[in-house]
């Protein structure tokens, strides 16, 4: 899960805000062990935005894959708060 923070940066850009807050995660579900020695990657598919006060609110899905694996290790519904 700690992973996502690295690999989030290198997905999604997000310009024209003041501010990005990670406001929390919705749900968390670990359906497969990363093995010692296998290789992870990460996507992220943007399901939610929605109008808050002073900005906008996010729900990112953050998978992260096992190479040669069907079942990922980690599905992230993160929550962020974009500020104007």
């Amino acid at each position: 899960m700690s992973l996502s923070n690295f690999f989030l940066p290198q997905i999604v850009e997000v310009q024209g805000f003041s501010a990005g807050i990670n406001y929390g995660v919705d749900k968390v579900r670990f359906p497969s062990p990363v093995k010692v020695g296998q290789s992870v990657r990460a996507g992220a598919e943007l399901v939610e935005v929605t109008e808050v006060k002073g900005g906008l609110q996010t729900l990112m899905r953050i998978t992260i894959e096992i190479e040669g694996e069907e079942r990922p290790a980690c599905v992230i519904d993160a929550i962020s708060r974009w500020l104007l």
